[in-house]
């Protein structure tokens, strides 16, 4: 297993004890960010619905969307970044 940091945006900070980030251990984005949920389970409720990432949540692995990746394996160091979209505006 790698260990990897997953940086915590601040409006779900406060799911995670207000930590900006967080390491865990996991082979690939998808094992690691179970192994955050699993760490804090209030957070989980914010990602996912049945089962699956919501929809306007990113992921990025070293700054590159990874949301249609064929591989998301993990090395030593990377790094998660949970990216909620936000809308707002006028029309």
């Amino acid at each position: 297993m790698t260990e990897v940091t997953i940086a915590i945006p601040t409006p779900l900070r406060v799911y995670t004890d207000n930590q900006k980030k967080v390491k865990v251990e996991a082979e690939d984005v998808e094992n690691a960010l179970t192994a955050l949920v699993t760490s804090y389970p209030s957070l989980k409720r914010h990602l996912y619905e049945d089962g699956k990432l919501m929809d306007f949540v990113n992921v990025y692995l070293n700054e590159e969307d990874i949301r249609y990746a064929d591989s998301t394996k993990l090395k030593q160091g990377d790094k998660i970044s949970i990216v909620p979209s936000i809308a707002g505006g006028t029309s």
